[in-house]
């Protein structure tokens, strides 16, 4: 990497930095943490009693990590999927293509950005969690396993939701391209309920995304080593975890820059004033 090259780098990481420091003084960007953590927390408390069938552990111990996991998902893929799709169309990737290696700095800021803004949202839900349920029977290796499969899990996803961010029409669209998916593969992949009460063939296909190996691996990390019976295989199998999300985040890193400098390509001035002329027509 060139200096120029290294400097936008660094320009990148100080401003996804500075982007999340002012989110964490929005009001708006804190509601919505705490929203989405009091609604999960709420769905703890009100089945907190309940056991989980053919085992002595309560609903919360299970449901927590299999939560957490969500989070990062949904965190991952539609944060920076808005926010590339804004950036498009309120003209910010244009200033940013002006400059030498802009696109480099700016990208680089929302990965940071985006990745740390999952941090408040794990913890709105999780340290009240852990003043309420009895959670974390791993220890010491279970909070090692938890970062790992926080690292892992980011490195898999954010590529994810940038594709998405520069190929759906508009901020609009973001609903059914980013949202929507998630919601359903979040649904198939063991959060709420079991994966194998679902059909062989939708096993498959949960099993060949990264939300479901994510919900696992957080699982792996919380739940005592006998809670693994209850998964497929028996087990939690580490090994697969790390490789299928190894697989998708090399695949991301490779395949993300190459959509997004035809995104940058196709980016200009009359663009951004269609995509405004667009939102004005949308509000209305």
């Amino acid at each position: 990497m060139t200096s120029v090259g290294a400097h936008a780098v660094g320009l990148g990481l100080r401003r996804g930095w500075y982007e999340f420091a002012q989110s964490l003084r929005s009001a708006q960007d804190q509601g919505f943490y705490l929203f989405t953590g009091l609604v999960a927390l709420g769905y703890l408390v009100l089945n907190r009693d309940d056991r989980v069938a053919g085992t002595g552990l309560l609903e919360p111990t299970v449901t927590l990590p299999s939560l957490l996991g969500a989070f990062v998902v949904f965190g991952a893929v539609v944060g920076p999927g808005y926010a590339l799709a804004m950036a498009r169309e309120d003209g910010t990737l244009l200033r940013y293509k002006t400059a030498p290696h802009g696109l480099l700095a700016y990208f680089t800021g929302q990965l940071v950005t985006q990745a740390l803004a999952v941090v408040p949202q794990l913890l709105v839900l999780l340290v009240p969690s852990f003043l309420l349920f009895d959670v974390m029977a791993g220890g010491a290796d279970g909070w090692l396993t938890l970062a790992w499969v926080l690292a892992l899990g980011l490195l898999a996803t954010l590529p994810i939701g940038m594709i998405i961010g520069a190929l759906v029409p508009s901020t609009q669209r973001m609903g059914t391209w980013g949202m929507l998916p998630i919601l359903v593969l979040t649904g198939i992949s063991g959060i709420l309920f079991p994966v194998q009460e679902l059909w062989g063939w939708v096993q498959v296909v949960a099993q060949a995304f990264p939300t479901y190996w994510i919900g696992l691996g957080m699982r792996s990390a919380f739940l005592p080593d006998a809670a693994a019976a209850l998964e497929i295989g028996g087990s939690w199998r580490t090994a697969q975890t790390v490789l299928v999300l190894s697989a998708w985040a090399v695949v991301g890193a490779l395949l993300t820059p190459i959509v997004l400098r035809r995104m940058a390509r196709r980016q200009s001035g009359s663009q951004v004033e269609r995509a405004r002329q667009a939102a004005v027509q949308w509000i209305r």
